[in-house]
């Protein structure tokens, strides 16, 4: 059985509040008085109506100081207002309903207006009680849905002797688009990669999870590549068998979704430090040497996932003692400021080659860094950091 809508009639004329409730009762609403602006308050925020009819000349507290405070009450600010009032000067009505008022009732009361204002009045607010619910309901699947996608990015980075890895990772929204991993083989070498699905926002996320999964699967299985011994396939046959395995996938079997992402794969061998590695269209990362010299790796192929077509190159480098990698996406050199200033390439070669003492210092400092530049306006894409260094 529904409720029947509560309204509190705010008066300090006993007359005006025995004509409202005679002509209220009939209609079935739950009726609550009110002699003064205080007593108002109290009911409001105990009693929580439907609709508040309040006069404006009042003992206590005027009219229009209960207005100003329940607006400015987040837990009571939607609770529509009619003003009632004798005054039917113009620009006072107008200033109540700048300062919040639902609507405006003149005194002596006209039946037919009150009902069709109480009406209208009740009809919003249930519409935006409505909406409200679907808000929260919403809100609340947003944060399962980034809930179980955190469980898609690695909750540890891998402990490998005589290197150090470290990530930072913040979305624009409920869930990203953005992805990264790293995780051991069998024979200890380390395989990490950063990615970027095209699009924002639950799109992007479910196809997140999907590439990720793929890639993860893809360059961990021997049987791709037509063996059974998982120890003898080389970094470079394992890497272009993942890339091409879920690139061509991706492609076929969604090619109506015009999807694709960036990528990032590596594979470290940890005891020679030689890096096996593909760019899928990332943004290069930042090799920089113990010498204070700078090396980007440049994209050796398309985005995957676009064409079953696309060739991807392998190539190779090699981390001495002191080294550092720095693997980003494009969140962070697109991000903007309140000047509509990009945080640009070579801002971000200025940042990413300070000095840490570890690559958690790193990431952590670039990503304040990027927030203090940011300031106050909106994230635009997800950002994404990856370091490791050779110790």
């Amino acid at each position: 059985m529904n409720t029947p809508p509560r309204i509190l009639i705010v008066d300090d004329e006993p007359f005006n509040v025995d004509y409202l409730e005679q002509e209220l009762e009939e209609s079935g609403y739950e009726l609550l008085t009110a002699s003064n602006g205080q007593e108002a308050l109290d009911q409001i925020r105990n009693a929580s109506p439907d609709l508040v009819l309040l006069d404006i000349m009042m003992p206590v507290m005027d009219g229009f100081s209960v207005l100003e405070q329940v607006k400015a009450d987040s837990a009571v600010r939607d609770i529509p207002i009619i003003i009632i009032s004798a005054n039917s000067d113009l620009k006072s009505v107008v200033t109540k309903i700048q300062k919040g008022a639902e609507d405006y009732l003149p005194k002596p009361f006209e039946p037919v207006i009150l009902h069709a204002r109480i009406t209208a009045s009740l009809e919003r607010k249930r519409l935006r009680d409505q909406e409200q619910q679907y808000l929260q309901s919403l809100e609340k699947e947003l944060n399962i849905a980034r809930d179980i996608q955190q469980q898609f990015l690695p909750q540890e980075m891998p402990n490998v002797p005589g290197w150090e890895i470290s990530a930072y990772f913040k979305a624009a929204k409920f869930v990203a688009g953005d992805y990264y991993d790293a995780f051991t083989l069998p024979d200890g070498n380390l395989v990490f990669m950063v990615g970027d699905v095209c699009g924002k926002g639950v799109g992007a996320a479910l196809f997140m999870t999907l590439f990720r999964s793929l890639l993860r699967a893809t360059s961990t299985a021997a049987y791709f590549s037509g063996t059974s011994n998982n120890d003898v396939i080389s970094p470079a046959l394992r890497i272009g068998q993942s890339i091409t395995i879920t690139n061509n996938y991706v492609a076929r079997t969604h090619e109506e979704a015009l999807v694709f992402s960036t990528l990032f794969i590596g594979i470290l061998n940890i005891a020679d430090g030689t890096l096996t590695y593909v760019n899928a269209g990332n943004e290069a990362p930042h090799l920089l040497r113990a010498d204070d010299s700078l090396e980007e790796l440049h994209p050796t192929g398309p985005v995957i996932g676009f064409s079953p077509e696309a060739k991807f190159e392998v190539k190779e480098s090699r981390l001495e003692t002191g080294d550092r990698l720095l693997i980003f996406t494009d969140g962070i050199p697109d991000s903007k400021n309140a000047q509509d200033e990009f945080f640009g390439h070579e801002r971000l070669v200025e940042v990413s080659t300070k000095k840490d003492a570890t690559c958690a210092e790193c990431v952590k400092r670039l990503g304040s860094e990027l927030e203090m530049f940011i300031g106050s306006e909106d994230q635009f894409d997800d950002i994404t950091i990856l370091a490791l260094r050779r110790l």
